[in-house]
């Protein structure tokens, strides 16, 4: 008998501990009217998305600081966390559609394949993206109770990133993200799945430290200025670099601006380019090219004289629209 209540107890701990009470959480009323509410889900929608022009990035370097996965078979530059980083920052940034991401880790493979085709167009970049994983690590935390243990697996990486204008190598803006991934097993009685390792989580926790920082790279590229430059000019008709790929739509307004006197600064050593001067204002009225690396855009002339300019020392910048 005293067996039978030690079981039946025991059974019914088991259950109440198996059993989660569900609490119906009570609508709560916004602080301001319904009507209110509909007005600005309007004016939100109404906002018209602000056409960025891309800017030219590529990733300098995207190195190992930590400990993990170096042994003395591998030097830095073919560290896989590295590279993993590397391959993940690209993709963000192809993926954003808001930039032209160029090749430099693997510059040396593009040069190598340019022999075999005897062509070479190398593009310049606006800005390079210099970083590391600095933090990385694993750790397996659990906790145990009455016929009860659950055992988490963590992963966690952080990763500082810097950008440097290509033209001077000032680093002009630095930022570091953090992330992290587990994997939970939870066993009762005897009864549930084992927590085996977890190789993905290395993979998740990186992934979440590039994502926690691309955001604040994506704002400060954006801020850089665009220009390009003029390709041909014919009477009226002006031949720029860029097109719709690049995020140019027919009827932008762009303008003429003359190049600034550039003048050594014996206060920082830094070639400063003094201020440029509106000369004119173009709208696109078409494009030509076949990818993002060789089209262009036909463009009118609606305000100023250009006359038979040198176009190089012009070049085109973002207007109002």
């Amino acid at each position: 008998m005293i067996k039978n209540v030690f079981w039946i107890g025991a059974a019914s701990i088991l259950l109440s501990a198996c059993a989660v009470p569900g609490k119906v959480a009570k609508p709560v009323e916004a602080p301001v009217s319904k009507a209110a509410q509909e007005e600005a889900q309007k004016q939100t929608i109404a906002i018209p998305e602000v056409n960025r022009l891309k800017r030219k990035v590529a990733i300098a370097r995207f190195s190992n600081e930590t400990r993990y996965g170096k042994t003395f078979l591998r030097d830095g530059e073919n560290d896989p966390l590295g590279k993993q980083a590397t391959d993940m920052l690209s993709s963000r940034l192809v993926e954003s559609g808001k930039f032209l991401v160029f090749e430099r880790p693997d510059i040396e493979k593009v040069k190598k394949e340019q022999e075999y085709t005897q062509a070479s167009n190398l593009i310049g970049v606006d800005t390079l993206i210099v970083g590391s994983v600095t933090e990385f690590g694993r750790k397996t935390v659990g906790k145990s109770g009455f016929l009860s243990s659950t055992k988490k697996q963590v992963a966690r990486a952080k990763v500082e990133v810097r950008l440097v204008d290509s033209k001077t190598g000032h680093v002009f803006f630095s930022a570091n993200g953090a992330g992290d991934a587990s994997n939970e097993a939870n066993n009762v009685a005897g009864f549930g799945n084992r927590s085996e390792y977890d190789a993905t989580l290395n993979d998740k926790a990186i992934a979440a430290a590039i994502a926690s920082v691309m955001n604040e790279v994506v704002r400060k590229l954006d801020e850089r200025p665009w220009r390009t430059d003029i390709l041909k000019l014919e009477g009226k008709t002006v031949f720029i670099s860029g097109g719709e790929r690049q995020g140019l739509s027919v009827g932008d307004t762009l303008d003429v601006m003359k190049a600034g006197e550039t003048i050594r600064s014996g206060q920082s050593g830094f070639d400063i380019e003094l201020p440029a001067a509106k000369v004119g204002s173009l709208k696109i009225v078409s494009f030509f090219g076949t990818d993002e690396t060789n089209e262009g855009s036909v463009a009118q002339v609606v305000d100023g004289e250009l006359g038979n300019i040198d176009v190089s020392g012009f070049f085109v910048a973002e207007g109002a629209n």
